[in-house]
């Protein structure tokens, strides 16, 4: 077996950034004296401009939700749960969940919801019975909090002060120091050559025991490609072949790469290994590309949806410097369009042809496939791409009117289709719809050579209005990804967590919905019936909490044909709002 080497470190533009930095350390002195007039400021400067946010929706009286992002203690050793209704005893697995537990470290808090510290949590289910246990995600990160007694290391949302251990020069010092990429992966689980790993949006990742819930090895993505990170949604083909996305930063500015994960390992121990990029598509600004947490993929193309969310890399790479989190450096940019791009799979080509759309905001694609000529992308989109910013710790545990308005000043996302023509030529007309989908309302029209301007088909009818939108899409992955399909499962959103659990079915924009007062269930995750025959036979997993019961957090199954609650396995523990799970059936 070849040995794998370390790509080699280009001088990068954060690097720029960050020599002028030093360069200013004289400024910086002085903004050191003056810390609490400028925080005054800051602060004065967000009450003022506040009176300028938008309204999107006029809601009232939103009930407190405070304890979804409280506090917990772990619970290391499998606990019986209390089963009302039936749980399907063909259900044979793990129920793997993900997603912050920890939002205090000693007197310090965090600020923002994704800055938590990673809970991993197991639901073992088997012959109808299910137990459950939840560790703590090993990282660097929570070692360095747990040592210190305080936040040691800057997250998404949130800057590590200096160590008051060390002296006044050694923590002015520390200030032109480039900031650490965390290694808190508290997104998601997802699987590279079959093994389980915890994944955040850094370069760092950790591989994961899913029956013990262990860290076994922390992966850093560096250390196979040259890149700065990867999302925590990869897309994995039948076979076990994956594919991911992840920025790097160089002298020629921000790239994005889309990265290529052989199926198979050829030794026990080994990772990321055959690993490669590619290809690499340029920002089209070289110091301020589009943030993205996710893309879709077809059966022969990758789908990157290059959006007006912004990142300012000068103001992210200065953050110590300046007291600015990671979070600070997004803005939202609306006089720009939405671009896609397409790749090919097999050569790493990017398609010439651009297909641009009107600013939209994109965390979850539902599924993309390819019909008559057609590449078919559904995704779960909203018109402003500013809600990152709302989701900081103090919102989450607002009430009253502050609550309202924190809700009522966030776009509602909801499910969409775009319809891009792949056979675009120097032939093909002008300002004609290109879209010839049956019984679809989207549009695609050539505007210029290598240019085509699309608008959306909804993917639901007006009744999802008043359940608040859709987020967290769900298909049946495993059958249905890059090929046609009927049903999609999501959260609706009448608060700022899902309060609702939506079955959509595509043909007639007909949905199903289960609801229940004060119960906040998270992602539906499809687990397939053995021999199903129907593309929704099978049953819909979801973790529901209850912030204002104590102890009495619960998984609930649905029939995912029926939407109808199946069982319940009540936890008699206390559990946060997660993010994202999946299933591992038991081989």
């Amino acid at each position: 077996m070849k040995s794998t080497k370390t790509p080699e470190r280009k001088s990068t533009v954060l690097q720029e950034a960050f020599d002028n930095a030093r360069n200013s350390a004289d400024k910086a002195a002085a903004m050191e004296n003056k810390t609490h007039q400028r925080r005054s400021a800051k602060e004065h400067k967000k009450s003022k401009s506040r009176k300028n946010i938008n309204h999107f929706t006029d809601v009232h009286g939103l009930p407190s939700i405070e304890k979804i992002v409280s506090t917990v203690e772990e619970t290391p050793e499998p606990i019986n749960t209390i089963i009302t209704g039936t749980i399907p005893e063909w259900i044979d697995g793990n129920f793997l969940r993900n997603g912050p537990g920890k939002f205090e470290i000693g007197n310090q808090k965090f600020n923002h919801w994704f800055d938590g510290m990673a809970l991993l949590h197991q639901f073992k289910i088997s012959n109808g019975e299910v137990t459950y246990k939840s560790r703590f995600l090993s990282s660097d990160s929570y070692q360095a909090n747990k040592e210190h007694n305080r936040i040691a290391m800057s997250e998404f949302g949130t800057v590590t002060m200096p160590d008051p251990c060390k002296n006044f020069f050694q923590r002015f010092l520390s200030k032109f120091e480039l900031p650490k990429p965390t290694d808190n992966a508290n997104v998601s689980f997802v699987t590279y050559k079959g093994d389980y790993y915890v994944s955040t949006e850094t370069n760092i990742m950790h591989k994961v025991d899913p029956e013990l819930l262990e860290t076994t090895k922390r992966v850093d993505w560096k250390n196979f490609i040259a890149v700065n990170g990867a999302t925590a949604h990869p897309h994995t083909e039948p076979d076990g072949t994956t594919f991911n996305m992840g920025n790097s930063y160089t002298t020629k500015g921000a790239f994005y790469n889309i990265i290529h994960v052989p199926a198979t390992k050829t030794s026990e121990d080994e990772s990321l290994e055959g690993a490669k990029v590619l290809c690499s598509i340029p920002s089209e600004d070289k110091a301020k590309p589009s943030y993205y947490h996710s893309f879709a993929m077809s059966k022969n193309y990758v789908v990157f949806i290059e959006q007006p969310i912004k990142m300012d890399l000068l103001k992210i790479v200065t953050g110590n410097l300046t007291g600015k989190s990671i979070s600070d450096g997004f803005f939202w940019d609306p006089k720009l369009n939405t671009i896609f791009h397409l790749i090919d799979k097999q050569t790493g080509k990017v398609n010439s042809l651009k297909y641009y759309t009107k600013a939209l905001s994109t965390f979850h694609q539902i599924n993309a496939y390819e019909e008559n000529g057609l590449l078919i992308v559904d995704m779960c989109a909203s018109d402003d791409g500013q809600a990152i910013a709302n989701y900081n710790v103090q919102n989450l545990r607002k009430s009253g009117e502050a609550l309202d308005e924190v809700y009522n000043t966030l776009c509602r996302v909801f499910p969409r289709r775009f319809v891009l023509p792949l056979n675009v030529d120097d032939n093909t007309p002008c300002g004609q719809n290109l879209n010839t989908l049956p019984n679809s309302t989207a549009t695609a029209m050539r505007l210029s050579k290598n240019k085509v301007f699309c608008t959306h088909e909804d993917l639901h009818g007006e009744d999802l209005h008043q359940y608040g939108g859709l987020e967290f899409p769900q298909i049946n992955y495993g059958k249905y990804n890059t090929h046609p399909y009927r049903y999609f499962y999501g959260c609706g959103f009448r608060h700022l967590v899902g309060d609702t659990l939506i079955k959509m079915d595509i043909q007639g924009k007909q949905m199903k919905v289960w609801e229940k007062p004060g119960l906040y269930p998270s992602e539906p995750i499809f687990v397939p019936s053995p021999n199903a025959t129907e593309e929704d036979d099978g049953v819909i997993l979801s973790v529901v909490i209850t912030p204002n019961k104590d102890k009495s957090t619960f998984l609930l199954a649905l029939d995912a044909k029926t939407f109808e609650e199946l069982g319940r396995a009540a936890v008699p523990v206390n559990i946060p709002y997660g993010f994202h799970g999946t299933f591992n059936a038991t081989a």
